[in-house]
């Protein structure tokens, strides 16, 4: 077979290996040029691959498939392991184990028969402490399988979603990158992720970004005879080409590194035999990205180290769960040592002070008793639910997000689009239809309103304006017939409008397509056209007339004005608009000088209508407390037109609308740096930036985001759709780029990935993401409430009866109820409209609000009231006998039974007051539109009547007759009562002081850092033991990683569209079309010819 194809894979694989004049001269020497390497690989460049399928199966079965296989997922069993490694978890086991061992140790000298009778169920708690860890691991353990297989059955839809150009049977066909094989003719442009390495067939103005793999940060200029051979990974930077593809999947160049990194599922067979193959696709171009996070890292390190890098691996809010868990942590480790110091010198004291006995080895029994009562107290204590929370309110965001037209790339974006001020979005695309249409143009000393035909025309300039537009724009970009009236759009939405115009004229652009092929360019980049059609010099003059008469009443309609140039070079004497004769090979680096001259045939108003919904949407976010920005490259009367047609500028608002020049020109010191100081006098009035370069765009983000202006500092996010908006997205706290017509590269920087470039997606997001902060503030509302009563009473049992009225199971099963199933049911709430009716939290917002804390601490004295009541007065109450001050070896009793029933039927209808957090009277809205919560809460409700009624020993519960349970559920329902109460007192009296948690805390990235490498210490700085804490009392970020390391093989959807080409025709006609990445800049305006 290698004997047919002409080339084996190890020989591309080394020849892939080549650079620059190196590549050229081997594949001048070896193959005779590409063409020759085509003939090889038994394929046309110009018609491509015949399709057929056997051919393709016999290309992927000796070249291989254009997939990396990742690694396996961990098993079941490797996840359990790894639940188990919990501090916490360990010592409990360890003393569930000393006590199961000790239980089984009778010795003689002890005849009482009813003594010996209990010790026959001294083993049964041991039993079940281990039963209730396993319980929880197997919970922890599943919940992350779970989270696994649904974020790996995510990233199979974006990769199947990932599609590019080839050439195949000489037609262009969109394929996923899966099916890509050695052989194909690839169609690549601006804006693409390389997804196989290849070599360059023809080229216009092609530039790579291949820091990816190289680290470095300039852009390589591709050509036949520069440097042919294209990377996969890399990342198309400028201009267009086609490329035959010579190496795919692991053998391909980003394919081996990924392998040697030990990256992929090849990688783990070759260390271990007789692991099984685990099938599974991805592409070569998810390797690049990955990568690139390698090959930048020390970067990184030294971006961090400078204090210049802008960290957005830890959300706002994960800062503040972090620190509120570690502290947490140490409160519940210190009542923890506390109430088993308490006990045992009660029991030392009274055993051996007072009542003088000798020490005896069954007395070890009670010491581990109560060692198990300290460490299930900090069992308690430690909210190991909180992280659990965080995940599954972001996962099920996640997945519900998705039909909201929303694909979130990184999970913390979810919460911190909540807590968004201000969001910078686009013109074209998101806030309009992004369907263009000419309804407007200038031709021959002529405005036509409507599209003029083409008879009608002076013969030179139709012909010319045909020329313009079929061969300057994209050869992507078509108009074809749709399934209704309208014709469907493929490609640039500017482009398809200069073609539908030319449509409109009656012309055929595929005719002049065909007679002038895009092989044929070398490149692609001003005298204007009088009513004859003859080209006429254009002085200073005329362009202020036309600027005054034409373009702005066209800006001031809201069409986007477009202006078709051209330029004829040539080698005979000057002609009227020839500025320069040439010698020979136009210089065609030399732009400045190649875009002079040009010649205006005519100009275009093109209009793109707002979309109906996005005024409305805008309302919603006014009202919601976020301030809207236009940012674009249209003219600034067009800008304006349609911020007054959005709603983003209303009649009489004293905002700012701006051009680039002059927002620079007011932000900047005398230096030319950007002053904040300067700065915060513009942004806060800014509504509508116009004519903006990309630059211009990160500047706004960046410095807002710095800025100190607003109370509760400003979350900014940002929409984008081209690769120089990268550094913006980046930069953002939210960066949505535009799945339609936003570049691989755009994709790639973003969080969020708007699958229809639609605003109104936005706002789904903004609500999505405040019901994710809410849920998680919810359950940490509940869970500090359970937290507080369960470890207060632990800790005055323990002072005052010499036991916990808790005991150990019991408190396991109470921690199960706050963190496995409270996350549940909390933090699956749907999202309604209620939630654009209050202001963002903003960056400093306090993690616990006022409102909070004042449930919290008068639920916990509700709860502890009764509590101690039941506890030093509930015999007389219930008519039983009383559990106080009993021996550690006796049966459960009544009375104690009906404390833990109290306490948690109180938790249970707690978890309903929870449910609202914002003073809301109405507790029992919408309780039925979430199924998940009313389920779980009347599962918990019978499994207590069960635990109850049968638990015996093994949970240390007696049954409860139907007046106790009436008592039980009598203080479980005033709990609900008594949250009438407290929402009755006004937070407004509250002292801010109540508050907790309103600064991020700054020590956590470095704490995070060091948690990463093993607990490491930098600097001396951290303590082994702070780095424990985070290990084993928190998995918040354990939880996050887990999440997010099934997306970081995830490639971008497709659907990325030039809008920079570069090209000129074979008979030397030059036609401008260079535009900014979002296509609002007009190519070239008439105020710019010269």
């Amino acid at each position: 077979m290698a004997a047919q194809f002409g080339c084996t894979v190890l020989e591309l694989r080394e020849f892939m290996e080549k650079r620059s004049h190196e590549a050229c001269q081997i594949l001048q020497e070896k193959y005779s040029g590409v063409g020759e390497l085509c003939k090889r690989l038994k394929t046309s460049p110009v018609e491509g691959l015949s399709g057929n399928a056997a051919d393709l199966a016999e290309r992927k079965a000796f070249f291989g498939a254009n997939v990396i296989p990742p690694k396996p997922p961990k098993s079941f069993l490797r996840l359990v392991w790894e639940a188990l490694q919990d501090v916490t978890l360990i010592i409990l086991e360890i003393a569930a184990i000393v006590s199961l061992g000790l239980s089984f140790y009778h010795p003689g000298g002890d005849d009482n028969e009813a003594s010996n009778e209990e010790r026959k169920y001294e083993w049964i708690e041991g039993v079940a402490i281990l039963v209730a860890v396993i319980v929880v691991v197997l919970v922890t353990a599943f919940n992350d399988w779970s989270k696994e297989r649904q974020f790996r059955g995510l990233q199979n839809k974006i990769e199947g979603d990932h599609k590019i150009s080839v050439l195949r049977n000489n037609e262009v066909m969109p394929i996923p990158v899966t099916d890509i094989v050695v052989g194909d003719i690839c169609l690549i442009k601006y804006g693409d992720l390389m997804p196989t390495d290849g070599v360059v067939i023809q080229s216009n103005d092609l530039k790579i970004d291949e820091s990816a793999l190289t680290g470095e940060s300039d852009h390589i200029k591709k050509g036949e005879d520069t440097d042919p051979m294209l990377l996969s990974g890399t990342h198309v930077m400028e201009g267009s080409g086609r490329m035959v593809v010579t190496a795919v999947g692991v053998n391909s160049q980003a394919g081996i590194i990924f392998t040697l990194l030990g990256a992929t599922a090849e990688a783990d067979d070759d260390k271990d035999k007789n692991k099984d193959k685990k099938e599974t696709k991805t592409d070569a171009a998810e390797a690049g990205a990955e990568l690139e996070e390698v090959r930048t890292a020390p970067d990184k390190e030294k971006k961090k180290e400078d204090g210049g890098s802008h960290k957005k691996e830890q959300s706002v809010l994960q800062a503040k769960l972090t620190k509120l868990a570690i502290q947490i942590g140490y409160a519940g480790m210190t009542i923890a040592i506390l109430t088993v110091i308490i006990l045992i010198l009660r029991f030392c004291i009274t055993t051996f002070a007072v009542e003088g006995k000798a020490w005896d080895i069954t007395y070890l029994q009670n010491f581990v008793k109560y060692f198990i009562i300290g460490v299930t107290v900090l069992v308690v204590a430690v909210p190991e639910g909180l992280p659990l929370a965080v995940t599954l309110s972001l996962a099920y965001a996640v997945k519900k997000m998705m039909f909201d037209n929303n694909l979130v790339r990184h999970l913390d974006a979810c919460e911190t689009m909540g807590n968004a001020t201000a969001i910078c979005s686009d013109k074209t695309g998101t806030l309009t239809t992004n369907r263009m249409t000419v309804v407007q143009s200038y031709i021959a000393d002529k405005h036509n309103k409507e599209t003029p035909k083409f008879a009608d025309l002076p013969k030179n300039a139709g012909e010319l304006i045909v020329q313009c537009a079929s061969i300057n724009s994209g050869y992507t970009s078509k108009v074809v017939k749709g399934e209704g009236d309208l014709p469907m759009q493929l490609g640039n939405k500017t482009e398809c409008a200069l073609l539908g115009f030319v449509l409109g004229l009656g012309q055929s652009y595929e005719a002049i397509r065909e007679q002038n092929p895009e092989s044929s360019f070398a490149h692609m980049y001003t005298f204007i056209l009088n009513k004859s059609g003859d080209a006429v010099p254009f002085s200073k003059q005329e362009q202020d007339r036309l600027v005054h008469d034409v373009i702005e009443p066209m800006a001031m309609d809201g069409l986007r004005t477009i202006c078709l140039a051209y330029k004829d070079l040539s080698t005979n004497s000057a002609a009227a608009n020839n500025v320069q004769k040439l010698s020979g090979e136009p210089d065609w680096e030399d732009e400045d000088s190649m875009l002079q001259g040009l010649t205006c045939v005519c100009i275009t108003g093109i209009e793109d209508p707002v979309r109906p919904e996005v005024p409305d949407a805008i309302r919603r976010c006014q009202r919601a407390g976020i301030t809207v920005r236009m940012v674009t490259g249209d003219n600034i009367n067009t800008a304006r037109s349609i911020a007054g047609k959005c709603g983003i500028l209303k009649p009489g608002d004293d905002f700012y609308v701006l051009e680039g020049k002059e927002f620079n020109r007011r932000i900047r010191d005398e230096t030319g740096e950007v002053s904040q100081q300067l700065f915060d006098k513009v942004w806060p009035k800014l509504r509508v930036l116009a004519r903006s370069q990309p630059q211009d765009k990160y500047t706004l983000v960046k410095h807002m985001i710095e800025s100190k202006v607003s109370e509760a500092r400003e979350v900014i996010a940002v929409t984008g759709d081209g690769t120089n908006d990268a550094p913006a997205l980046k930069k953002a706290d939210v960066g949505f780029a535009m799945g339609i017509q936003g570049t691989d590269v755009a994709k790639e920087a973003s969080d969020i990935i708007l699958t229809d470039d639609n605003f109104t997606s936005i706002v789904k997001a903004v609500m999505w993401g405040r019901n994710v902060y809410d849920s998680i503030a919810k359950f940490l509302q509940f869970q500090l409430t359970v937290n507080v009563v369960a470890v207060v009473l632990a800790f005055v049992g323990a002072c005052a009866v010499n036991d916990s009225p808790l005991k150990a199971v019991q408190m396991l099963w109470v921690n199960l109820i706050m963190d496995t199933l409270a996350s549940l049911a909390l933090a699956t709430e749907p999202p309604t409209e209620e939630l654009l009716n209050r202001k963002p939290y903003g960056r400093t917002k306090p993690l616990i609000s006022r409102t909070m804390m004042k449930n919290i601490l008068g639920h916990s004295v509700y709860q502890l009231l009764v509590v101690f009541f039941l506890l030093f007065y509930g015999e007389r109450l219930l008519d039983v006998d009383s559990g106080r001050n009993a021996d550690i070896h006796e049966g459960p009793t009544q009375h104690f039974t009906s404390i833990f029933n109290t306490f948690v039927m109180m938790t249970l209808f707690n978890e309903i007051n929870a449910r609202k957090i914002h003073d809301q009277r109405n507790i029992f809205q919408g309780l039925f539109s979430n199924p998940i919560f009313y389920c779980i809460w009347l599962g918990t409700f019978a499994s207590q009547v069960i635990i109850v009624q049968f638990g015996g020993r093994a949970f240390s519960t007696a049954g409860l007759e139907i007046d106790q349970w009436i008592w039980c559920l009598f203080f479980g329902v005033g709990g609900m009562l008594w949250g009438q109460v407290v929402t009755s007192i006004p937070t407004s009296k509250l002292p801010e002081a109540m508050a907790y948690g309103s600064e991020p805390p700054a020590e956590m990235d470095a704490l995070d850092e060091n948690a990463e490498n093993g607990g490491e210490q930098s600097g001396g700085d951290l303590k082994r033991g702070q780095i424990l804490w985070i290990r084993g009392l928190t998995r918040l970020q354990t939880q996050i990683r887990v999440v997010q390391a099934f997306q970081n093989h995830r490639d971008n959807l497709s659907g990325s569209r030039s809008t920079l080409q570069s090209r000129s025709g074979t008979r030397g006609s030059l036609s401008a079309t260079k535009r900014s990445d979002e296509g609002a800049a007009s190519l070239i305006t008439p105020a710019a010819l010269l």
